[in-house]
């Protein structure tokens, strides 16, 4: 498939648990104009508490040098995870076909502009508590080990996977009310900038949705769903549920292509 521009974000190379395969499977599918990296792209967290590379998580590398080399435009945005390159980044640097910066702002092809950001500063434990914001992560971490071991008490019993913590996420009240002041928060800023819209990860979320006026894009993520932002020819956005395809792909007794990406009520509706 090929697309205008693709958005991936949260994908925490450099972490047990990272869905590294399937991302170098959906980078090695489709091919861009333009790709942005939304932000913890490596764990740098983690990698500072003990090393993990495994070949997997270097052929994304590859995947993504080999579409630079090729003349896709790709952009790495930083995000709270891989901080360390911000401070190298008072202006945007340049690398061949490869920029990095915090944030920048994207031109969609029927003339919107959207800020694209990582959307960590908008979330005020991280910003000002990082003790409390690594605890949070170590708890995710948990979270995600005990999905491990549900799934395969489900898969047993030929069930489909389920994620606690996306179930944690949308039923804990905390939870909920800071996803929600999280979007409140990065729409408003995007007003303020007089911007059309924003796409940002941080929440591992993927989310297309309106907000008083201003589009609203997550990238979701590359440890639990799996997800990316596609935007085609027209300027149209939508999300790629890539696990979802794949795992349909796996179950047919054919080898066929992927199908296209569905479309709907995840495409993003023009103005």
């Amino acid at each position: 498939m090929r697309y205008r521009t693709l958005w991936v974000s949260d994908v925490h190379l450099g972490r047990p648990g990272c869905q590294a395969e399937l991302l170098a499977d959906f980078l090695r599918r489709h091919d861009c104009e333009r790709l942005y990296l939304v932000g913890d792209i490596i764990d740098g967290w983690k990698l500072h508490q003990s090393w993990y590379w495994p070949q997997a998580h270097a052929n994304v590398v590859r995947e993504i040098l080999s579409k630079a080399e090729a003349g896709t435009a790709v952009y790495y945005i930083t995000g709270n995870h891989d901080e360390f390159l911000r401070r190298y980044v008072d202006h945007a640097m340049h690398f061949g076909n490869i920029s990095i910066a915090n944030e920048a702002i994207h031109h969609t092809a029927d003339g919107r502009r959207l800020l694209v950001l990582h959307g960590d500063a908008f979330d005020m434990i991280t910003r000002y508590f990082r003790r409390i914001a690594i605890a949070g992560d170590t708890a995710y971490q948990t979270l995600l080990r005990a999905n491990v071991l549900i799934n395969r008490v489900r898969a047993r019993l030929d069930k489909p996977h389920w994620s606690l913590s996306a179930y944690a996420k949308h039923q804990v009240k905390r939870a909920v009310n800071f996803v929600s002041a999280f979007e409140d928060a990065v729409a408003r800023d995007c007003r303020r900038r007089q911007l059309d819209g924003v796409i940002c990860g941080h929440i591992h979320h993927a989310e297309i949705r309106s907000i008083h006026g201003i589009q609203y894009y997550n990238c979701g993520d590359w440890v639990e769903s799996c997800t990316a932002l596609a935007e085609d020819l027209n300027g149209r956005i939508e999300i790629v549920r890539w696990a979802e395809l794949h795992e349909g792909e796996a179950g047919s007794d054919k080898v066929t292509p992927l199908p296209t990406p569905r479309r709907g009520a995840d495409a993003a509706r023009r103005r």
